[in-house]
């Protein structure tokens, strides 16, 4: 057993019924270095167990526990006799086990709910006999099964938390995983410390030892090759790389001529120059915007950029194979890919794919090497600080695999990438310059619309092009706020790109919440 899976032991096991919320009961678990690991419902018995875990989470989830054919609650998880904290569909479940009677409320609940405790329970130690939490559910608890015991209610839900009397089984009504549940993260601690008895072991410094160890053994003396963009997630992949297997990793960085201002200058100063990693520079521009002439959905532009990146690396590997060989290839996935990919779950609904997680062909003669999969964005900048990169690359703004394709609405244009180009230096650099680009924020970014208005500029009408500017903030870039940027510095951003950039004429800025958009405009 490698020191990442002996790390990845003894913590909690989260089974998904399809909630929106599940990852982020992850999160809030691990942000109290309890690992946590998501795996579907229907799991079997001896998949759960290769975690040992110490106690096991019920999500939420869309169904009705008393339909035909809806997700059931695996006998073996019971008759294991480990700790249970079921969250909303998962109360409803654990006292549908037990006898109990779910049906559909007269009243559904959905936003703030004030939570009144009835007495003491290891769930709620150390917490306010009232709390605010978050509901989101047209079902409830009828009546109590046999054993149980209410723990707490609310003005629509009787039972909104319930504890059987002898075992260590506890379900919420509310979602404790939510920012809108201010005390959520403490009860889920509670949970996991004080009625698993887990120990908070899950550190950046443990998972980077566990990560090095993991990389050479599965390497071994073979080659590597990465594709660095520059992000912060593939900086941390090229790290930790170069510091596991050091020159048996080539990392190829291709120029797509969709990237930001300046940025393949940066790339090849930070990463040769200052990191040492073995980086090779492949310029693309052209090959990538001519197969991308004509081509307006999103989803086709994605899976054009990802087969081109395959396709670049292909070539690299078969020049370097003459020499030594490459057997794997080295990503920056990380968890928020593979969740909005739907690639771990045959219900999900396919948001967008991503280029290193749902382009891919089955052809792509590699084997992967993945060691940021499991880790949430705010994770791999800890790591990223734990192996001493700069904290300009650590805190740099996330940019999508498919840069700024899906920034440039309609043609992909030189002309066009330009515009965009100048304009989004223009808005970093107002924000910078105000102290808001890192911290305040957590992506910030403009956009060239596909549309053209008419302006005037001096005493002559204009038609032009449309900039959007969008910034957010965001914990886990799973749910996000628009940013509540001072109207000043966005007359300042405006003024400039209007009078800066050519061919564009009106600016406007995106005041909407992730969900119902996301945080990309494709």
């Amino acid at each position: 057993m490698s020191a990442l899976d002996d790390l990845r032991r003894g913590g909690v096991v989260i089974l998904d019924y399809g909630s929106q919320y599940t990852q982020l009961i992850a999160r809030r678990l691990r942000e109290q270095q309890i690992y946590a690991e998501v795996l579907p419902h229907h799991a079997a018995w001896e998949r759960i167990q290769q975690h040992a875990p110490r106690g096991i989470i019920l999500s939420g989830g869309p169904s009705s526990v008393y339909e035909e054919g809806a997700p059931r609650l695996p006998r073996a998880v019971l008759e294991s006799g480990l700790p249970v904290l079921g969250i909303c569909y998962g109360l409803q479940l654990l006292a549908q086990a037990f006898g109990g009677q779910v049906s559909a409320a007269a009243r559904r609940e959905y936003g703030s709910a004030m939570l009144r405790q009835h007495g003491p329970s290891l769930l709620f130690d150390d917490l306010p006999a009232s709390l605010e939490v978050w509901m989101s559910h047209g079902d409830h608890l009828e009546s109590l099964p046999a054993g149980f015991i209410p723990l707490a209610e609310s003005d629509n839900s009787p039972y909104a938390a319930i504890g059987h009397a002898e075992r260590p089984l506890f379900g919420v009504q509310f979602h404790p995983e939510v920012r809108h549940t201010p005390q959520g993260s403490a009860i889920l601690a509670n949970f996991a410390l004080r009625v698993c008895g887990c120990v908070p072991r899950w550190t950046p410094a443990a998972f980077v030892d566990g990560a090095l160890e993991s990389i050479r053994q599965q390497v071994g003396q073979e080659r590597v090759l990465l594709g660095l963009s520059g992000g912060v997630d593939s900086a941390v992949t090229a790290a930790l790389l170069n510091k596991a297997i050091g020159s048996q990793l080539t990392a190829v960085f291709v120029n797509t001529g969709l990237l930001r201002l300046g940025e393949p200058e940066e790339v090849v100063r930070v990463f040769r120059h200052e990191q040492g990693v073995n980086l090779v520079y492949h310029d693309a521009s052209e090959y990538f915007l001519d197969a991308l002439q004509g081509v307006y959905e999103p989803e086709a532009k994605r899976k054009i950029i990802g087969r081109l990146f395959v396709e670049a690396f292909q070539a690299e590997a078969a020049r370097l194979s003459q020499a030594e060989g490459v057997r794997f290839l080295a990503q920056g996935t990380i968890y928020p890919d593979v969740i909005e990919s739907a690639a771990d779950s045959a219900s999900a609904q396919v948001i967008k794919s991503h280029h290193n997680v749902g382009g891919l062909p089955a052809d792509l003669g590699f084997e992967l090497v993945e060691p940021l999969r499991d880790l949430f964005k705010d994770e791999v900048r800890r790591v990223g600080e734990a192996l001493g990169l700069p904290h300009a690359i650590v805190w740099r703004q996330p940019f999508p695999g498919p840069g700024l394709a899906i920034r440039c609405l309609g043609d992909l244009t030189l002309e066009r990438l330009d515009k965009l180009r100048q304009a989004d230096a223009i808005f970093l650099a107002e924000l910078a310059q105000a102290g808001m680009l890192t911290g305040e924020t957590a992506q910030c970014f403009a956009v060239l619309l596909p549309v053209k208005s008419v302006g005037v500029m001096g005493d002559n009408r204009t038609y032009d092009e449309v900039i959007a500017l969008r910034a957010v903030v965001s914990d886990d870039f799973m749910t996000a706020d628009w940013a509540r940027l001072p109207y000043e510095l966005l007359a300042r951003v405006s003024r400039r790109i209007v009078n800066e950039v050519r061919g564009v004429n009106r600016v406007v800025y995106d005041i909407t919440s992730k969900p119902p958009a996301t945080i990309e405009w494709e």
